[in-house]
């Protein structure tokens, strides 16, 4: 589960980078070939290094820092020392990278809507490194149980994320969004709800998570039944499916604004049409780059 975990925080913050997409295509074949290759070279690399400390060091180091300072015990020739710089210094610039595309883009864009006039994308992404700084991150590292169980725990608030947004796009509204109106503040527009609130939204959240909640408490320690520790097993699914049910039913109990159209739709269908309506674009351009 921790390794599907790793994934979650990408799985939400995708459309930040596909939204620049011109077709389908141009996000999902890179996507779908280069992450099971690198990452499947990756993991096999650290499989084979972990297995090799239990060889040379008697002892299995499961953290390439810890590894690279078992490297420098001892008296190092200067190839080993420049060896462990090189490396180290691969592993800052991965870190860097990283955390700008899956953590500082998310953060910058996400607080960028949430106060657009005093935030940027810049200046969002510098006060969630400020955030994560205050965390203290590097506690999570103090041994591999804790790392992993600090994976399975996040992805438990994610998934019920993941639930609703599939839900929503991908089988009630069948690719259709009114681009004109996801920026309109119009009280009776089509995704103002209740109060600029969707409330089915909070509520399918909120149920993704209290189905994982027990076995969340037993994997920090609380003892808890063999059925909610075995649920848990399970917790990022069980999240994406309970949540998209809940808000599958309440959809279809409540049904508002912005569902007219039957079956499925893509951009440019109905993105040009609609937003004509609103007078946003110049009617005589035959081209609207807008991905949905």
């Amino acid at each position: 589960m921790s390794c599907v975990a790793n994934f979650a925080t990408l799985i939400v913050n995708d459309p930040d980078f596909t939204r620049f997409a011109t077709k389908p295509s141009d996000a999902i074949l890179p996507q779908i070939t280069t992450i099971p290759l690198t990452f499947g070279i990756v993991s096999v690399i650290g499989i084979i290094v972990s297995s090799s400390s239990s060889v040379v060091y008697n002892e299995t180091i499961w953290s390439p820092i810890d590894l690279l300072g078992k490297l420098l015990d001892g008296n190092p020739s200067g190839a080993t020392r420049f060896g462990v710089f090189f490396i180290s210094a691969c592993f800052v610039l991965a870190q860097i990278g990283v955390n700008i595309a899956a953590n500082s883009a998310s953060a910058g864009s996400d607080m960028t809507a949430l106060l657009p006039k005093y935030i940027s994308i810049r200046r969002g992404g510098f006060i969630c490194a400020l955030i994560g700084l205050c965390m203290c991150p590097w506690t999570l590292l103090s041994s591999s149980n804790n790392f992993t169980t600090y994976l399975s725990a996040y992805s438990v608030f994610l998934s019920s994320i993941t639930g609703v947004l599939f839900c929503d796009f991908y089988i009630i509204r069948r690719g259709k969004l009114n681009v004109a109106q996801l920026y309109s503040v119009d009280k009776n527009g089509d995704y103002w709800y209740w109060n600029g609130i969707s409330w089915k939204a909070y509520t399918s959240y909120i149920a993704g998570i209290l189905i994982n909640i027990v076995g969340f408490a037993g994997a920090v320690g609380t003892p808890v039944s063999t059925a909610a520790s075995q649920m848990y097993n399970l917790a990022y699914f069980l999240g994406v499916f309970v949540s998209a049910g809940i808000y599958y039913i309440l959809w279809r109990i409540f049904p508002s604004k912005g569902m007219e159209l039957q079956g499925w739709h893509e951009k440019d269908e109905y993105v040009f049409e609609e937003i004509k309506k609103e007078g946003e674009i110049d009617t005589k351009e035959p081209n609207l780059s807008v991905v949905v």
